[in-house]
């Protein structure tokens, strides 16, 4: 037995096993919650209908919100209550300290975004959308917040732009389709 044990120890590793660090749990994790969203995502862009694809869009947000740490979790419900409280200023600082201590994570990005919106500072939540959707670039509601905001500024073509990359995700989004319509008009001129 020892000598089969020595004998095995002098064999070569092969090369698959020498350069395959062993995965974490978390890896793992994070691994197969991208592979679900992307089927998810795929399934989303062709729901038969909009019932179907809130279904897609929930689970959609449950696997975002798997990604978050249990700290910034809290920090999001706590800023996301200031903000339906119309407090601003303190969402803020809750936004902050969960960026703090998850940069990574595009909800956060998107959450402070919508608290700058709603303090007024429309720069300040354009750039946060866009660090939303460089971290997750089919945050379908980062981008329509941000063809909101791009409107709102007076740049019909950009929110325009921002409204079709929007429902090239999510097609079925209530009233999407009317949503679009109005908005090629306005950048477009009335075509009827």
């Amino acid at each position: 037995m020892r000598r089969l044990l020595a004998l095995m120890l002098l064999l070569p590793i092969p090369a698959a096993a020498q350069s395959a660090p062993p995965q974490s749990p978390a890896t793992r994790a994070a691994e197969v919650r991208k592979a679900e969203l992307d089927r998810a995502f795929e399934a989303l862009r062709t729901a038969p209908d909009e019932a179907g694809a809130a279904l897609v869009e929930a689970r959609i947000r449950t696997l975002w919100a798997q990604g978050a740490t249990p700290s910034t979790t809290l920090l999001l419900r706590r800023g996301a209550r200031n903000v339906e409280a119309r407090l601003p200023a303190e969402a803020l600082e809750d936004f902050d300290a969960a960026i703090t201590l998850q940069p990574d994570f595009p909800d956060a990005w998107y959450l402070r975004a919508q608290a700058y919106a709603r303090a007024g500072d429309s720069a300040a939540a354009a750039r946060d959308l866009q660090e939303a959707l460089r971290l997750e670039p089919r945050h379908w509601a980062a981008l329509m917040s941000l063809a909101a905001l791009q409107e709102e500024a007076g740049n019909a073509m950009g929110a325009l732009r921002s409204l079709e990359a929007a429902l090239a995700i999510n097609p079925r989004m209530p009233g999407g389709a009317d949503r679009l319509k109005e908005q090629r008009r306005k950048a477009e001129g009335d075509t009827t």
